[in-house]
């Protein structure tokens, strides 16, 4: 048991070393090394092909290949809708609504702040969360969701259907985790067609662009499902020949480090895409998305929560039902992986290690929380922990450090 704890924290450290290698998509990826490499006369980064959705989608299915792109960007649609949609009737509301719309992310989702939209423009909170329901009517449907759950309700919102129906439906999309309570109803099987006709990701009509390189294929073969890491697209390293004095080996040993790190992602994705078609099984094969926790997957691989947080980031999935964010597959709420308590902790940390000379704003908190656990927090939820530590500001813990030191 403790040589198994050994090799894990040895993997662990190493990762932590290159977590830039790891959180880059792959699109950003080339970038990040050819920045790295301008520090290293050994290392010389070479891109292997330019991406494009056309090169990829072929390999996949005729629905893929049916996606086709809007003449018009999708944010340009969303204004549109905005602006001429009756479910926006006044200035205010409408302001509102193009407020959230710019929170909303590629994908459809959105990824702002409702509490910051009310206090930046001085309105009750109540008023933005039920400016946001509204998009509900819009189009793609789901667009302006928090999550994969609300974008399903959305979008059965629009549905035709019965209420005895619709109560079911309802019931499932919010029991996903739980789905086997409902095997026995008589009208499961409608009510199953229905979410799986759902997009996982609103916005994939537009998302079917240049701009996203899918890092994990699954393609179904015959009902065989094959995994691929999409290593074609990645960018390679070389090391050049070099010296024997000091300088040339510590550079060859950083070199070679940077390989092992790349390998390393690789890796690391692979398992985490293995895991995914395991516990997703029945949505690879036609059926309903179940959300996973990504401390089930942590303790599976044995890496803690925040490097698989990394390791999904800003990462997708191709498939036969489109291309999909690594994150959808998981839940999303603070308290999976990184509760309230463990974000206090955190906070108390960073104060009694901050240099006493510059304290710490609560903005840089915030920053710092983020990049560890791959979070969204804002600088308000910080304030708000910290104030229920009783930890004074940053200007107030100024004043007391100098007092301590008369």
């Amino acid at each position: 048991m403790k040589l198994k704890t050994k090799v894990t924290n040895k993997i662990s450290t190493k990762l932590i070393g290159f977590l830039p290698v790891l959180k880059a998509g792959i699109d950003e990826l080339y970038d990040y090394l050819k920045e790295v490499s301008f520090e290293n006369p050994l290392v010389e980064i070479k891109n292997k092909k330019i991406v494009t959705f056309g090169n990829l989608k072929n390999a996949i299915t005729d629905e893929i290949e049916a996606l086709s792109l809007s003449k018009k960007s999708f944010y340009e649609e969303l204004v549109e809708q905005i602006e001429n949609s009756h479910y926006f009737p006044t200035e205010k509301s409408r302001f509102i609504a193009l407020l959230i719309a710019e929170d909303i992310s590629p994908e459809g989702y959105f990824e702002g702040n409702e509490e910051e939209i009310a206090a930046s423009i001085g309105v009750d909170v109540e008023k933005v969360k039920k400016i946001r329901e509204r998009f509900k009517y819009l189009e793609p449907k789901g667009v302006g969701a928090k999550n994969m759950q609300e974008a399903f309700l959305f979008q059965l919102e629009s549905m035709d259907i019965d209420e005895e129906l619709y109560k079911l439906t309802e019931n499932i999309i919010k029991n996903l985790s739980d789905i086997e309570k409902f095997y026995n109803h008589p009208r499961f099987g409608e009510a199953i067609k229905i979410i799986k006709d759902f997009n996982i990701t609103p916005a994939i009509e537009y998302s079917v662009s240049e701009e996203i390189i899918p890092e994990i294929i699954v393609l179904n073969n015959d009902g065989e499902l094959e995994i691929r890491l999409n290593e074609e697209y990645y960018p390679e390293i070389y090391i050049k020949e070099c010296g024997d004095d000091k300088y040339s080996k510590e550079k060859l040993k950083e070199a070679r480090s940077l390989v092992d790190a790349l390998e390393m992602r690789k890796a690391t994705l692979k398992k985490i895409a293995l895991m995914i078609v395991e516990l997703q099984y029945d949505f690879f094969k036609g059926g309903v998305i179940r959300p996973m926790k990504i401390k089930d997957i942590a303790d599976e691989l044995e890496f803690a929560p925040s490097t698989i947080s990394r390791a999904i980031a800003n990462k997708y999935l191709l498939c036969d039902r489109g291309i999909i964010p690594l994150k959808n597959f998981f839940s999303t709420a603070l308290d999976e992986d990184v509760s309230a308590n463990q974000i206090k902790e955190e906070i108390k940390n960073i104060i009694k290690q901050e240099n006493k000379q510059k304290p710490l704003s609560d903005e840089k908190i915030c920053e710092i929380i983020n990049n560890k656990y791959n979070l969204k927090l804002v600088r308000r939820t910080i304030t708000k922990y910290r104030e229920a530590l009783k930890i004074p500001s940053s200007r107030e813990r100024k004043r007391l450090y100098k007092l301590e030191n008369r």
